[in-house]
């Protein structure tokens, strides 16, 4: 019977633990093998959208509970004492409403401002891969300050907010007023609260870029940030639209 005799001795690095053939080593490739900041990067954006969900649920819950409290107030008569009578005290309110629908406007603006923004930093980290090789230059590329113009916009719209209750104190409607004006000043109250916690993520957003933080950590404050300002003005138009037809 024929045998095979190797030709040269066999070395302990060609055997396997099990006999077969060791495999090359494979390195990092996507977004591994990028360093600290980036060898992580799907996982923390994954978490990070991750919290910004748990954070516009916990959000939604709250104005379900304050809708449902609005609607049944208001077909809620109250005892009246002198009376010794339940009576209707919902009252109306006179909404300024040419100076809402300038701030919707100023805050649907700032939305779109928004996602150029996150589109503009996804680009840039798409391409960070090719202007990191030696001797490759994609030119000068003149960037719309769209971040900025963003904080301009929700700080314009928070001013315009406060414009609004000072014409509503003006025309005479007070917190105390009656259930109605109370239910306004609490709805557009607890909705600036949130949206000037989106103006703060904003202004981080914009302080990673002057720290000189990594593509990939801006790109992450900027995308949840982005999520979070759309759905702030999808629900400013909602508040609007209850507090103006479901009076």
């Amino acid at each position: 019977m024929a045998t095979f005799i190797p030709s040269g001795p066999v070395t302990h690095e060609q055997l396997g633990h099990g006999g077969g053939v060791t495999e090359p080593p494979v390195r990092g490739g996507g977004d591994e093998g990028q360093g600290d900041e980036g060898s992580d990067y799907v996982g923390r954006l994954r978490r990070a959208r991750l919290g910004v969900a748990v954070a516009i649920a916990a959000v939604v819950m709250i104005f379900v509970s304050l809708t449902s409290a609005y609607i049944v107030r208001q077909g809620l008569p109250t005892f009246d004492s002198p009376s010794s009578s339940y009576v209707r005290d919902w009252g109306e309110v006179s909404l300024p409403l040419a100076l809402l629908i300038m701030n919707t406007a100023v805050l649907l603006i700032s939305s779109v401002t928004m996602e150029g923004a996150r589109r503009s930093i996804t680009r840039q980290s798409a391409l960070a891969p090719v202007t990191s090789i030696p001797g490759v230059s994609l030119g000068e590329e003149r960037r719309f300050p769209w971040l900025g113009l963003t904080v301009v916009l929700g700080i314009g719209f928070l001013a315009g907010q406060f414009l609004a209750w000072s014409e509503l104190r003006r025309r005479g409607f007070f917190i105390p007023t009656n259930p109605n004006s109370s239910f306004v000043y609490l709805f557009t109250g607890v909705h600036a609260v949130h949206l000037a916690g989106g103006v703060l993520a904003l202004l981080w957003a914009g302080m990673t870029s002057l720290l000189d933080k990594p593509i990939e950590s801006r790109r992450i404050v900027i995308d949840v940030t982005a999520w979070y300002w759309h759905f702030m003005a999808l629900l400013w138009v909602y508040v609007f639209a209850l507090l103006e037809f479901a009076r």
